[in-house]
């Protein structure tokens, strides 16, 4: 009996894939969370527009006048707006010509007439209490209706001066003369001056913070000296400072992380690779402060010791931290590129006759060469932007030296060791949110750069295009 053939329409029918075969739960479960992970892309996407957003606008302060000077110019200019018109000085002033109703006159006249009645000593007299005072003298104390005449005078006193300034302040500034609004716009500008002067707080421009701001020894020197009757912020000792950090911190890191991670992918026995990576990888995970804390009370006296330096806390302390910080970073994203370079070519290599130190050296390190460089991009770009170890290990002394073993002050040390003594939106304010945002557009440009054109050109490589 021949066994019947498989219906090639059913078989087509039961590899095909339906989304309802799983059931209807799962695939509604599986359609919620494609759109909850779509909402997370766009919320952090607009989290980071608004992060940029918010630290640009917040940096414009250092180029305007602080709130506080602007509040006292606009007081300045509604009291001017009050004083300035003879109309309304003469209005303010009492005159006999004033009407009664309204405010009294200053003439002796009705001074006069807001005294007492004549019966006022008979009554103060009365008002002295003796032993043989009786009830009936007691009541004779209250004044009587010829005395209510002042405080009915007080009383409209008060309403006239309140209407009248009520009135003042509601003039507005376009019926003045030309020549009040000239001496508004004088007293002003002169207040604004003065408050300048005691504030300490003046408007810079890009090019007071990247030009020399002092002399020393009569020579152009750059200053950072935020805080003095003449604040100093000059860019230029933050970014250089930060810059000797971080290639102190490199030239320390770069080369024990890229040879650790060569002998991990070409020398190291598959057990000992899977103790060394994870136990470089678990150094990324330090907090900061820690490393900090690590140089500022053991590694600052053990090279003062060895190097006999003047200053304990220095830039070197602090790229010796910077590059304990780097480390993992660096090692991670060369042993993956060194890993992504395919097997043919080392094989190869050690075919034809090549040692596995050859073949490390000139076949696999070119070839990841792209994704070794990215590394380095983004182990700079981690190095540059760290607070804590900058700001417990460096000395925080803006100077401007080539010297490894004296005191630097970096950016983002900077705006963690000074943001929390500003003044609200005040120009010191603007200058340390600049320094973040100029901090961040490094950083960014960096990371960009080696994930979206370094890493492609290591693909390339890769595939042989």
């Amino acid at each position: 009996m021949e066994k019947e053939k498989p219906n090639s329409e059913n078989s087509v029918k039961y590899i095909i894939h339906k989304p309802l075969a799983y059931g209807k739960k799962l695939y509604i479960g599986e359609f919620l969370a494609e759109k909850f992970i779509k909402l997370v892309a766009f919320i952090s996407i607009a989290a980071i527009f608004a992060i940029f957003y918010y630290v640009f606008q917040e940096a414009t302060y250092a180029f305007k006048s602080p709130e506080k000077i602007n509040e006292y110019v606009q007081k300045s200019h509604l009291n001017s707006n009050q004083n300035t018109s003879s109309d309304n000085l003469k209005q303010e002033s009492y005159n006999s010509n004033s009407d009664n109703s309204t405010s009294p006159s200053t003439n002796q006249e009705d001074l006069k007439q807001e005294s007492y009645s004549s019966n006022v000593d008979q009554n103060l007299k009365q008002e002295s209490y003796s032993p043989t005072t009786t009830e009936g003298e007691l009541k004779q104390d209250t004044y009587s209706s010829e005395k209510d005449v002042p405080k009915q005078i007080v009383e409209t006193k008060n309403k006239s001066k309140l209407k009248k300034i009520e009135t003042s302040v509601e003039t507005p500034i376009e019926n003045l003369t030309e020549s009040d609004k000239q001496a508004i716009s004088q007293r002003a500008q002169i207040l604004k001056t003065s408050l300048e002067e005691t504030l300490g707080e003046k408007p810079i421009t890009f090019k007071e913070m990247f030009s020399p701001n002092d002399y020393i020894d009569n020579k152009p020197d750059y200053v950072w000296q935020p805080v003095g009757n003449t604040p100093k912020f000059s860019f230029i000792p933050l970014f250089y400072g930060a810059l000797k950090v971080t290639m102190i911190g490199l030239v320390i890191a770069a080369p024990l992380a890229i040879l650790a991670a060569i002998f991990t992918v070409s020398f190291a026995p598959k057990w000992l690779k899977e103790i060394i990576k994870p136990a470089i990888e678990i150094l990324a995970g330090f907090p900061s402060v820690v490393l900090g804390f690590f140089c500022l009370m053991t590694l600052a006296t053990v090279i003062q010791e060895v190097f006999h330096t003047t200053y304990r806390l220095n830039s070197f302390v602090g790229g010796i931290g910077m590059a304990l910080a780097v480390i993992p970073i660096i090692y991670t994203v060369t042993e993956d590129a060194l890993t992504a370079i395919p097997r043919f070519m080392s094989e190869a290599s050690l075919a034809l006759g090549a040692s596995r130190w050859q073949t490390a050296w000139r076949v696999l390190l070119p070839s990841a060469a792209p994704g070794v460089f990215a590394a380095l991009i983004l182990g700079f770009g981690r190095a540059f932007g760290e607070t804590m170890i900058a700001l417990m290990a460096t000395g925080n002394a803006a100077l401007v030296s080539n010297n490894i073993f004296e005191s630097v002050r970096t950016m983002a040390a900077t705006i963690g060791a000074e943001m929390a003594e500003v003044e609200f939106r005040g120009v010191h304010y603007g200058v340390l949110f600049l320094i973040g945002a100029i901090l961040f557009m490094v950083t960014f440009s960096l990371n960009a750069l080696a994930e979206f054109y370094v890493r492609k050109k290591l693909m390339k490589r890769i595939q042989g295009l």
